[in-house]
């Protein structure tokens, strides 16, 4: 029997445990790298400083917009208030899923039956219940609102003179309108009347209170109200009467006034606390909503460049270091303190970093703000709140901003921890995974661009968006390459042209493609983003125009505050030298269709027109049908709208009106400018119907072109405004998207952002590419170069890394603009030249700025120290 195998004692080589790596250690690695290298832990603070603003910036100014509200005001003395939903919905099964429902805001107000006023009354514990109309009025050539005056008590606005109006000629005016006693011009609907003051009323100058009767029939609308205010008894909470209400109304079946699309709910709603501000200022939901959208795309953006530009400058940090690196570990450095280095050494840069960005992040979100103000891309009633709570968001981001940080260093660094030291000290080439992944990257850059020049809408933006992002990350995993492929075209030129140093730098740039690729990366990306979002918005504008222009045949725009008087479209046409008159009024339309098998609610903005000689003043460009029919219940319809619902003359399409009415609209005629007149055309009487911007009515005016002609206008209609000129009548009969001004601070906040981030990316990362080469030339020197022959070398070279990587920017977006651009202006992209000039530029000086000053200690002197 054999014996048994000695056992190994705890002493033993097998049994002894290996050495865990101290924090000594680590520590003495990580301070000694930092106070070594700060020069290139200078280039990550820089990037990790405006990573943290922006994240900050943009977390401040999407929790302000998620708290944002409409301020209580005219209903400030009612416990609640009872109004229509202002909401439009649509639902719709996408493939294979169950169904979805979508909502849109309606900025045109929902009207109450006058029949809930007797249910909300009846409830036990209304002490007051109040009816409350609001329609457009002409005083003195200024609009101002109309009110009955019972309403004016919920706010309350109390009289500062005089008494409440008694009888239908009798009014009580904003202070400072008029004085108690005086007589004033009221224009309601078209009508003049002179009514006698007998009051003046605290609360906005803008308003007018006649009597509840007088009121109700200036108003219109018969059997409906704006809304119901409603007043609590003693001793009644309103959370109590909220419940009562809310039953009784329920109970009643009571629905908003007008026909809803079908499976449109069309409830009312029982506004209590800060929510009866949205009975007030219909747009500031929808606008907050439009808000939160842009926001949160950008920010997106915002993240996953930060990643990029952080993740790239750090790395290009520790490339520098790598023969250092791997001496570590050839001496001895397990993977561990590597790590461990290396993670403190980027954890005290980021804290620092992302510290310093916190406390920018508050005056950046107070730039942002002031920004949207002066471009009035907020409507009045939004108020978008920073309680002193809401100041603690940059903090999290900021922590978010070191663990990007971390993260990226871990990834860095984890060649260097992984191989063996012997083969850490070598430089590996990029494999064919990484070439892959980017031919990758590349093939689904372009289906998607394919994908956007097939589809319309937000869907081809969004597959535009997707192409372009595909593009750009795929020219930076494929830098190396390109990089490469250029400097081979480019050191033609180089040597033949640039003289000794002309030949030094293509030498250079030949045996050094991977570290001009990273190089040649940031530009790209500042490129390809700052030319689509440029270019996107500008070729939309530009064809927008052209094609306002070209529809715009009226000379003269006709218009007066409060509204026109009754009769004198009439007038002008009669007048001599007019050869057409249309009157044009602006409304909106919402339109419920699918997109990629998704329920989808769009928004448009319309124009309501008069059609009698209609292309004489205004012409759409019609291709079929005519706009001769063109009445209530019928509509014109643009080409690309028609197409994509399947619209043809005589055929019929279900549109919803800004008041949540839906209509189903026979149509007459489809047209070619779109951009410039909209997708659809309607009748003024129909729009009208669904709108209370009667007072925003104009007359365009084609006449034969003398000044008899502007002078018999004139006189036609007492008291209105003539304007003269191709600017005046396009800038009225333009159709603007309601947020146009928001998405145009958008895009300059985001062409901005990105700017900022590329720009550093490229300055940090030449910078820290010409520290690493400081002994390359300083060897040069030694050898005999002289410092001009070295200028002209940097010179070229950062001018071959400004044009490939301008070349490579324009086309990874070119593709992805092109789609975007025929998809929906059906022309060729355009960018002002201005702007282009402006990124050529920026991109120059930065490669130059990057280059240049870290060589200056090498170049001067005639024996450089190194």
């Amino acid at each position: 029997m054999p014996a048994p195998e000695p056992k190994s004692t705890p002493s033993g080589p097998a049994s002894r445990p290996r050495p865990r790596p101290t924090p000594k250690v680590t520590a003495l690695l990580a301070t000694r790298a930092a106070r070594v290298h700060r020069k290139a832990w200078t280039a990550v603070f820089a990037a990790l400083v405006l990573t943290s603003v922006l994240l900050g910036a943009f977390a401040l100014a999407v929790a302000s917009a998620a708290l944002g509200r409409a301020p209580v005001e005219r209903y400030a003395a009612a416990d609640l208030v009872v109004a229509g939903d202002q909401n439009t919905r649509y639902t719709a099964k996408p493939w294979g899923s169950e169904p979805e429902t979508v909502s849109a805001g309606l900025t045109e107000r929902v009207r109450v039956p006058a029949e809930a006023l007797g249910v909300v009354r009846a409830v036990d514990g209304v002490e007051r219940a109040v009816a409350d109309r609001i329609f457009p009025v002409g005083l003195g050539g200024d609009s101002v609102v109309g009110r009955p005056w019972d309403a004016a008590r919920l706010a309350p606005f109390a009289l500062r003179d005089g008494r409440a109006p008694q009888g239908p000629g009798e009014v009580v005016v904003g202070a400072g309108r008029a004085r108690t006693g005086d007589r004033v011009a009221l224009r309601v609907g078209g009508a003049d009347a002179s009514y006698r003051v007998v009051g003046v009323a605290e609360g906005p100058r803008a308003a007018v209170y006649f009597t509840a009767g007088r009121a109700r029939d200036l108003a219109g609308r018969a059997g409906t109200v704006d809304a119901i205010g409603v007043v609590a008894a003693p001793g009644v909470s309103a959370g109590e009467l909220y419940g009562r209400v809310r039953d009784a109304v329920d109970e009643a079946g009571l629905r908003a006034a007008g026909e809803r699309a079908e499976g449109d709910s069309a409830g009312l709603r029982v506004l209590t606390g800060d929510g009866r501000g949205a009975a007030e200022h219909l747009a500031a939901a929808p606008a907050r909503a439009t808000l939160l959208g842009a926001l949160g795309a950008i920010a997106g953006t915002v993240v996953m460049i930060a990643v990029l530009v952080v993740s790239s400058t750090i790395a290009q940090a520790l490339r520098q270091r790598g023969h250092e690196l791997g001496l570590l570990r050839a001496v001895g450095a397990t993977p561990r303190q590597l790590r461990g280095a290396v993670g403190r050494e980027v954890g005290r840069v980021a804290v620092a970093a992302a510290a310093v960005g916190a406390v920018l992040a508050v005056p950046a979100y107070l730039g942002l703000r002031a920004l949207l103000d002066a471009r009035g891309a907020l409507p009045d009633g939004l108020r978008l709140p920073l309680p002193p709570w809401l100041l603690t968001a940059p903090l999290v981001t900021a922590a978010v901003t070191v663990l990007v940080a971390r993260v990226s260093a871990l990834f860095a660094v984890s060649r260097a921890a992984k191989v063996r030291p012997a083969e850490a000290l070598r430089e590996s080439p990029p494999g064919t995974p990484r070439r892959v992944t980017g031919l990758v990257l590349l093939g689904v850059g372009v289906t998607a661009a394919g994908t956007a020049a097939a589809q319309h809408g937000q869907g081809a933006a969004a597959a535009a968006s997707a192409a372009a992002v595909s593009l750009v990350v795929a020219c930076a995993v494929l830098g190396p390459w390109i990089a490469t492929g250029a400097m081979q075209v480019l050191g033609a030129p180089m040597r033949r042209f640039g003289g000794p140093g002309g030949r030094l730098a293509a030498a250079n740039c030949t045996v050094a493609a991977a570290r001009l690729g990273a190089a040649i990366t940031p530009i790209v990306l500042v490129t390809a983003f700052s030319v689509v979002q440029l270019a996107a918005g500008a070729t939309l504008t530009h064809e927008a125009r052209a094609q306002a222009r070209d529809a715009a045949r009226a000379d003269l725009v006709v218009r007066a505050d409060g509204g026109l008087p009754s009769g004198a479209l009439d007038r002008i046409r009669s007048a001599p030298g007019v050869a057409a008159a249309t009157e044009v009024v602006h409304g909106t339309v919402v339109v419920a269709r699918k997109e990629a098998g998704s329920p989808l609610l769009e928004r448009l903005p319309v124009l309501g027109v008069t059609p009698e000689r209609l292309t004489r003043a205004l012409d759409p460009d019609v291709r079929e049908g005519g706009l001769g029919g063109l009445r209530p219940g019928t509509v014109a319809v643009s080409s690309d709208r028609a197409r994509a619902l399947g619209a043809k003359p005589g055929s019929t399409v279900t549109l919803r009106f800004d008041d949540g009415v839906a209509g189903r609209l026979r149509v007459v005629a489809v047209y070619e400018r779109n951009l410039g007149v909209g997708d659809f055309l309607l009748s003024r009487d129909e729009v009208l119907r669904h709108t209370a911007g009667a007072g925003a009515a104009r007359v365009l005016v084609a006449t034969d072109g003398g000044s008899e002609a502007v002078r018999a206008v004139g006189a036609a209609v007492p008291g209105a405004r003539v304007d003269r000129g191709a600017e005046a009548v396009r800038a009225a009969a333009r159709v603007e998207p309601e947020d146009q001004a928001l998405g145009e601070v958008v895009g300059v906040t985001a062409v901005g952002a990105i700017g900022a981030f590329t720009v550093v990316a490229v300055l940090s990362t030449l910078t820290l590419i010409s520290i690493g080469r400081r002994p390359e030339l300083t060897l040069l020197r030694r050898a005999g170069a002289a410092r001009a022959q070295l200028r002209r070398m940097l010179h070229a070279e950062a001018a071959a890394i400004a044009l490939t990587g301008l070349a490579v920017g324009l086309a990874a977006a070119l593709l992805p603009l092109l789609a975007f651009s025929l998809s929906f202006a059906g022309t060729l992209p355009y960018l002002p030249p201005v702007q282009l000039a402006l990124i050529v530029g920026v991109v120059g000086a930065t490669a130059l700025a990057g280059t240049l000053p870290p060589a200056r200690r090498v170049l001067r002197g005639r024996y450089p120290t190194g």
